[in-house]
């Protein structure tokens, strides 16, 4: 593990207007540090996604501080939030948000070119991130020609494109069957073992956490606790045994 990739410290996040307001987030303590994969977990309703938007400068805190990299995003304006996301957070999403009429390699190039990369280096470094989540062969598929998890995999490697310090990923395996979201989870916890990168993954799926190095739970907009996860587990086993 390594140094804080995000922070929120105290953050509380209101929503809505008037006798509609309500408190998505009380008070809301969490850190994601480079080299591990987190899961999110909680209920329907309890700010696992208002609180992946707000670390991912999609949304602001109502109060409370958020770090990105060490810097704050206190004052930030829509630009700087913008330039943060841009620089420091990939996306990835339950519904995978591919362009049908793009293919593979040039769904995950448009995360460059909206970067103003030029066309070459985009293309190349879109090819290299297909390759990291093991779709090097389906660089020309269309997003209808390949299956769920290839779609989700195509969506990891756009997250990834842009070399972020941060994977946020909001339900990822949801929509996937077993076999395809263990694939999709074996690509989110290789790409966490870079110690300059974190992966928080939102799920409330527990056939995901023997992946997690460690389990945060959310209730009611606050944190409940956190455990280790199987990974850390699995860790901690083979640490010992090369003790012996």
């Amino acid at each position: 593990m390594s140094a804080p990739i995000l922070e929120a410290i105290d953050v509380a996040k209101f929503l809505g207007q008037g006798a509609g307001r309500v408190q998505a987030l009380k008070g809301v303590g969490l850190t994601l540090v480079g080299g591990e994969l987190a899961l999110l977990m909680g209920p329907s309703g309890s700010g696992k996604t208002t609180l992946l938007s707000i670390l991912g400068c999609m949304l602001t805190p109502t109060s409370g501080t958020v770090l990105i990299g060490g810097q704050s995003t206190a004052g930030a304006t829509a630009e700087d939030l913008a330039k943060l996301r841009r620089e420091h957070v990939g996306f990835v999403f339950q519904s995978y948000h591919l362009f049908p009429t793009l293919s593979a390699v040039d769904n995950v190039r448009l995360a460059l070119d909206v970067r103003g990369e030029d066309a070459a280096t985009s293309r190349a470094k879109a090819k290299e991130a297909m390759a990291v989540v093991g779709l090097g062969h389906k660089l020309r598929s269309y997003p209808r020609e390949l299956s769920g998890g290839e779609q989700q995999r195509v969506a990891i490697a756009r997250a990834l494109v842009a070399n972020p310090s941060a994977v946020l990923a909001d339900e990822p395996t949801a929509a996937l069957d077993t076999d395809n979201g263990q694939t999709v989870m074996s690509v989110l916890a290789e790409i966490a073992k870079s110690s300059s990168r974190g992966v928080l993954v939102v799920a409330h799926d527990p056939r995901i956490i023997p992946f997690a190095h460690r389990i945060i739970h959310i209730e009611d907009g606050r944190i409940v606790g956190t455990e280790p996860g199987g990974a850390a587990k699995s860790n901690a086993k083979s640490n010992g045994k090369n003790k012996l």
